[in-house]
């Protein structure tokens, strides 16, 4: 079984000394109790922290990620940047297609295929976040929305590279509501069975929407959850440490 992997999206929050506090007091905890020895864990600031939270990494077992990337790997595209830009300061991670980005910026399932692409040619491990809306499980459309936003990487033949799958409900992200256990073991078991139909068995799936220190447990013990894709809970040292824990005891438990 592979090391459960937690990913903290600070979105646009943290100036860059608050950036460094909090990356280094996210190390200084991991590294006192261990924990990276059973959680591999990805930190993702805002582009013009990057370069600060990677230093303040250096030498640790914690990966930075970044939050987006752009389609084209240069050119003239002000206000972007490309894969290969973050991974020449240090990302080994990139998300793309988070439901932000999907519903505030309308970036389409094209555009993100692309972005896939980009990451992949940089060396990058993209995070693919995937997942519907409140309207679209009250009308029972969970199934196809998961799938239609998974057909374009299962269907190009860089699907076998590495790659991370973040299954995150909309309607739970920033609400404060998580998905319900049961709800989290049904899109996560059908996204597995995608998965390994298309030869990506090795792709973890990571569960995101208002993961905090109280549920975290209930949701990493969930089959084929591999792991988080933490938000508001990975701004403070104490509560993503305590999430990353709780993935450190669900592994040794399922060990």
């Amino acid at each position: 079984m592979s090391l459960p992997l937690v990913v903290g999206n600070w979105k646009m929050n943290t100036l860059v000394w608050q950036a460094r506090e909090l990356a280094r007091g996210i190390r200084q905890h991991i590294e006192l109790h261990h924990f990276d020895r059973s959680v591999r864990i990805v930190l993702c600031p805002p582009f013009v922290n990057l370069t600060a939270v990677a230093e303040e990494l250096a030498g640790s077992s914690i990966d930075v990620g970044a939050q987006n990337c752009w389609t084209e790997p240069y050119g003239a595209f002000t206000g972007e940047i490309s894969a290969a830009m973050l991974r020449a300061i240090g990302c080994r991670y990139v998300l793309i297609g988070h439901s932000e980005r999907r519903t505030l910026f309308h970036e389409n399932d094209a555009m993100i295929a692309e972005k896939l692409l980009r990451a992949w040619e940089a060396e990058l491990v993209p995070i693919l976040c995937i997942g519907e809306t409140l309207q679209q499980r009250q009308l029972n459309q969970t199934w196809n929305v998961v799938e239609n936003q998974l057909r374009g990487i299962l269907s190009c033949q860089e699907r076998s590279k590495k790659w991370v799958c973040a299954y995150e409900p909309v309607w739970a992200i920033g609400t404060g509501i998580a998905a319900e256990a049961e709800q989290i073991k049904e899109v996560h078991e059908f996204i597995r069975l995608l998965l390994n139909g298309r030869g990506c068995s090795h792709v973890p799936i990571l569960y995101g929407g208002s993961i905090t220190p109280e549920n975290a447990s209930v949701i990493f013990s969930v089959q084929n959850v591999s792991g988080g894709l933490v938000g508001g809970a990975s701004l403070r040292v104490e509560s993503f440490v305590a999430i990353i824990e709780a993935a450190a005891h669900a592994y040794r438990t399922r060990s």
